[in-house]
């Protein structure tokens, strides 16, 4: 299944998903769906077999515009 973490913060969202590579998550910059609310950003987007160390990854760092995790279900995306 597809998760995206999203960022209020472009720059935030780009380090993260750096950070999230640098771990062996496979992961990339996505547009963020209109359904997180939180304006037009960039998100990143991976398996949710890697959640587990996205989370990790965000404790690492302080991403103060992480807004949340989103999964998609069908064709449109939504908050965990």
């Amino acid at each position: 299944m597809t998760m995206l973490a999203v960022f209020r913060s472009r720059a935030q969202a780009l380090e993260y998903i750096s950070a999230l590579k640098a771990s062996g998550v496979p992961a990339q910059a996505v547009n963020t769906p209109k359904e997180a609310g939180v304006g037009c950003g960039i998100s990143a987007k991976f398996e949710d077999a890697f959640l587990s160390r996205a989370k990790i990854c965000l404790t690492q760092r302080p991403y103060s515009s992480f807004s949340g995790f989103m999964v998609r279900r069908g064709s449109v995306f939504s908050y965990r």
